[in-house]
């Protein structure tokens, strides 16, 4: 019986050795320089590890690969081009942390809502306080989701539930949801201004001087994307003048932000080191779920689940 060679990070060992089919010959990496040493001989590789630049050059490497995965969402990092040349196939992780990123949302937007950066500086200074920093309440407020995919979605599902009038953009037609080319002329109607849609030259300094000019005053922009996504000089302009009078940044432009960057400095502003996703105890245990499942289409030579579209970047 011929046998696959499927190269894996150690570190997902336990939550898959004992699942593997017969057919998958399985080669485990430890290290950055052991998954160098190992790519270029497999067919199937789940390369991720905390060292993106070897990750990053195993998929140069890979030169026999038909498919790759990755448990990242957003695909920006990755050698896109190549894999299409190759005619590789390769599934993300889109999904796999839209609950925990939402419920960071949500988080977000009730520490606005309720000063609630405030209240914990109050008792680091063990100082009582005898009036609440914030008074607003999400129940009436609206929100607008800019790109309402399986992150954008499941964070509009979250706000549903506690009364905000939610309005999704999407790229694609659905029922309900803003193109693509509606979304600037209701600016001014939200209080929220939600971002998660993929990394994609199209969407680089998707909020620029212009959108945050026409948006509500005062309203909050919370980025769960990338930070490129946002030009952030146009954002500090638009908080220093009042327009935008709160952010709450999962990402930023550049990661990490240095110390000395001006938005480190900011009382209105929310730096949250891009752990939105990261904040979860079953992440890896949802990946190798979802990468079996997908061991057993590729045998049955089906379409494989959470394809990347390698032109479009998502």
């Amino acid at each position: 019986m011929t046998r696959t060679v499927t190269v894996m990070s150690a570190a997902v060992r336990p939550l898959l050795e004992a699942r593997l089919p017969d057919w998958v010959e399985p080669r485990w990496f430890e290290t950055g320089e052991e998954l160098l040493a190992l790519a270029p001989g497999a067919e199937i590789g789940w390369f991720d590890t905390f060292d993106f630049t070897h990750a990053i050059e195993a998929y140069r490497r890979a030169t026999r690969a038909r498919w790759l995965s990755t448990m990242a969402a957003g695909v920006d990092p990755f050698p896109l081009a190549l894999l299409r040349e190759r005619g590789v196939v390769f599934t993300n992780g889109a999904g796999l942390n839209a609950l925990t990123i939402a419920e960071y949302a949500v988080m977000g937007m009730l520490a606005i809502a309720k000063g609630y950066r405030q209240v914990v500086r109050a008792q680091d200074r063990r100082e009582w306080l005898t009036e609440a920093p914030g008074k607003r309440e999400l129940w009436g407020s609206k929100a607008l989701i800019l790109g309402a995919g399986g992150i954008g979605g499941r964070i509009g599902e979250l706000l549903r539930g506690f009364g905000v009038a939610v309005a999704e953009v999407r790229r694609r037609p659905a029922p309900g949801a803003l193109g693509p080319d509606e979304w600037r002329a209701r600016l001014g109607e939200f209080d929220w201004i939600v971002v998660a849609v993929p990394a994609t030259p199209d969407t680089d300094k998707l909020l620029d001087a212009d959108v945050f000019a026409a948006m509500k005053r005062g309203a909050a922009v919370l980025n769960f994307a990338r930070g490129a996504v946002i030009d952030q000089e146009a954002l500090m302009a638009a908080l220093d003048a009042g327009q935008v009078g709160a952010a709450f940044l999962d990402v930023t432009d550049p990661e990490p932000l240095p110390a000395d960057h001006p938005l480190w400095g900011y009382d209105n502003v929310q730096i949250t080191m891009h752990l939105s996703g990261r904040s979860q105890e079953t992440l890896f245990h949802r990946a190798a779920d979802r990468f079996c499942e997908n061991l057993a289409r590729y045998a049955r030579g089906e379409p494989l689940s959470h394809v990347v579209d390698l032109t479009s970047g998502y």
